[in-house]
């Protein structure tokens, strides 16, 4: 699944034009290093997401086309620095 697809999916980004936005600013990194929004992610994935002053660090757990909103926050794990 495509990289702005998947922070859309996942919720950690609400919509997929600012994903694909952030993703061509430089903001999201993949496993350490710049990613495209056509990256395709895969489990085991790290991201990190520059929000402003804020960065977060998520791990991939698991990648689905669809998911019900409740169930969204199971495709990725927080990562705490």
């Amino acid at each position: 699944m495509r990289l702005d697809k998947y922070l859309k999916i996942s919720r950690l980004i609400k919509r997929r034009t600012v994903a694909n936005e952030a993703c061509d600013a430089g903001r999201v990194l993949v496993n350490g290093r710049q990613a495209r929004a056509s990256y395709d992610v895969k489990a085991g994935d790290v991201l990190e997401i520059t929000m402003g002053e804020r960065v977060l660090k998520a791990e991939v757990l698991s990648v689905a086309e669809y998911v019900k909103k409740e169930e969204a926050a199971g495709l990725y794990r927080i990562i705490e620095e």
